[in-house]
């Protein structure tokens, strides 16, 4: 029987490239994907006995939100933010902890141990300073505006086709925007691409600010 996962984070590149790693795994099924608390508590209402996975960011009452996911027969997962340290009394009630930096393999051993009814922590020393992301700040200064926008589309999940009509050029002209992303990046194909963005902070909070302003100007 597949394992019912429902995936809750409000950093959408994050939350699509889980999802899509997720997707490769013939016995999980990714039930929901929730983009804050509202709809994750609806989510968890309506499907019991599930894995939920969400950020430590995503209420200032983790307890309550674990009495919500405890009272539906459902297990927690936390996404631990790289500057966050849970509290003792909320961590010792969490059966999986990784932080923002978790690789896809790593998050799916994480799931099936807690599904076994395991507890999976990805150990860290959580209350260091981050380390500089020199890997994302050098791509950062190589990618152009227009392809970190096509960066920001793809990490959404948009085809070439639909990141074209968005930008007002031809879907060959994307495709050759890409190859040039590709190539400064290290991936090879979209979903390489949108994993590398999760992984890399520079390059996450880069595309989170395109989308901010994309947003703005829409509103």
């Amino acid at each position: 029987m597949a394992l019912q996962v429902i995936l809750a984070d409000n950093q959408v590149i994050f939350r699509t490239g889980i999802a899509r790693v997720l997707a490769l795994e013939e016995n999980i099924q990714v039930a929901a994907q929730c983009a804050d608390l509202e709809r994750l508590q609806e989510a968890v209402g309506s499907l019991r006995k599930s894995i939920v996975i969400f950020p430590s960011s995503i209420t200032h009452d983790l307890h309550s939100l674990l009495d919500w996911i405890e009272q539906a027969g459902s297990r927690s997962v936390i996404i631990l933010e790289h500057d966050s340290v849970l509290e003792e009394s909320v961590a010792l009630r969490i059966e999986g902890i990784v932080l923002r930096s978790v690789a896809g393999p790593q998050l799916v051993d994480c799931l099936h141990r807690v599904a076994a009814g395991e507890r999976s922590v990805q150990r860290a020393k959580v209350k260091s300073m981050p380390s500089p992301d020199r890997v994302g700040v050098m791509v950062l200064q190589r990618l152009t505006p227009k392809e970190l926008q096509i960066v920001a589309l793809v990490a959404e999940g948009c085809k070439n086709k639909d990141i074209a009509m968005q930008l007002g050029t031809k879907e060959q002209v994307v495709k050759n925007y890409l190859c040039s992303i590709y190539d400064k990046t290290g991936v090879s194909d979209r979903l390489e691409l949108a994993l590398f963005t999760i992984h890399h902070r520079a390059l996450a909070e880069a595309v989170e600010n395109v989308r901010a302003s994309k947003a703005a100007r829409t509103a």
